[in-house]
Order: C-alpha cells, then structure tokens, then sequence
C-alpha cells in the first residue's frame, strides 16, 4: 500500500488545522520558508505531510529552536495551486494517507523534513464508515450547529456519505487543537464518526471534551 507513498516528506506544522484522507484543505502560503517547501513540494511529486505543534515532551528530543509535533499527521497533495500579485501561494492540499514520524531529517530551504511510516494507515484511503449510527451523528451536528451559530446547507450535509461527512465536519468544526488530533488519530472513519458525535454533543452540553490522545 505504502509503496507508492513517500518515506521523506516535507511537513508544515500549523496549529489547530486538521488534514484527513479524503479531506480538502485550502492554505494561504506566505511564510518565506514555507513558499521554499511550496516551490520544491511542486517538483517533487506535489506532496507535503500537515501535522500539529504538540506540547513539549521531555522523552522527545526536538532540534534546537524547533517546536515538537505530534508524532501523527496527514500527507497531502497539492491539487490547485495560484500565486498572488504579492507573492504569496494559494494552493489546495488534498489529503492522501496518514503517517507516523520516524526520524527528522536536516532542514532544507529553512523548513523541515521528516521520515515517516505508513503502516497502521492501509485502510485510509478506502474507510467508508459503514459502521456509524448517522441518525445520531446527524441529529449532534444538528444541535452543535445551533448552539455554536453555524449556517450551513442541511441538504448537502443529508446527501453526502458517511466518510464524506464525517471528514468535512471534523475538519471545519471549531475543536481545539487536543480534539482535532485525537479525530486524526482514530483507528478508522467509524470510530472517528462516534468521537465527533461525542464531541459536538459535549460542547452542547457544556462538558470539557477529553479525546484519546496519541503520542507527542
């Protein structure tokens, strides 16, 4: 499965936003360091990994000056791409397959690179979520949806699959950065579906969200 997915890859840690496989993500590149992974990502098979800053762990060691991540992310492939007068980049970053990070490489052109494994990730680009109960998730996305004010469009959202839904909720939603990580880190879209549920119901209800934690 993974032998047509890179071992070294380019990662751009940003907080807070979530790349699933399946999912779509639009980014708004300006850093100078990151337009550098941006122009090479582009040569080299359009693909760069989307993870998180994690909390700092004293069995981890990071290189100086750097922040940790989480040890889980998401490799994406940039599926549009536009450059502004200015010269920032606007690309879409579409997700492929998740990863764990092995080793990190020397920097290159001021960001950074890692080495990573697939394996754990085979079914990621084939989860339908077959096993959720969608009346309950439907009914907690609508109750979220009110309580936190979000418009959207009700017949779209009944119309779209289950592996569908459940990405682009868990990537829109407002969670924060430990309840977007544990969505990533789900075993599979089902189980991903029943912790968004909780979640949303959670955050109606008034109760602090504790996910499953993966590794830092």
């Amino acid at each position: 499965m993974s032998d047509d997915l890179p071992a070294e890859i380019p990662v751009f840690p940003l907080n807070g936003v979530l790349l699933l496989p399946g999912g779509v993500l639009p980014l708004n590149i300006f850093e100078p360091r990151y337009l550098n992974m941006v122009s090479d990502a582009l040569g080299r098979g359009r693909v760069l990994g989307m993870v998180q800053p994690a909390e700092p762990d004293p069995d981890r060691e990071s290189p100086e000056g750097q922040v940790p991540v989480y040890d889980t992310g998401c490799l994406g492939r940039i599926t549009a791409f536009s450059e502004t007068p200015d010269g920032r980049f606007l690309i879409t970053l579409t997700g492929i397959n998740r990863f764990t990070i092995r080793d990190e490489l020397d920097m290159a052109g001021g960001y950074r690179r890692f080495r990573v494994s697939y394996d754990g990730f085979a079914g990621d680009r084939h989860d339908t979520a077959d096993g959720i109960d969608r009346d309950a998730l439907l009914a907690a996305v609508r109750k979220y949806f009110d309580f936190s004010s979000i418009s959207t469009d009700w017949k779209a959202i009944e119309k779209s699959d289950n592996a569908t839904l459940i990405t682009s909720l868990s990537m829109m939603c407002p969670f924060d950065a430990r309840e977007k990580q544990a969505l990533l880190e789900c075993a599979d879209g089902t189980a991903r579906g029943e912790l968004l549920t909780q979640l949303m119901e959670m955050a109606v209800l008034g109760g602090t969200t504790v996910g499953p934690l993966g590794r830092h």
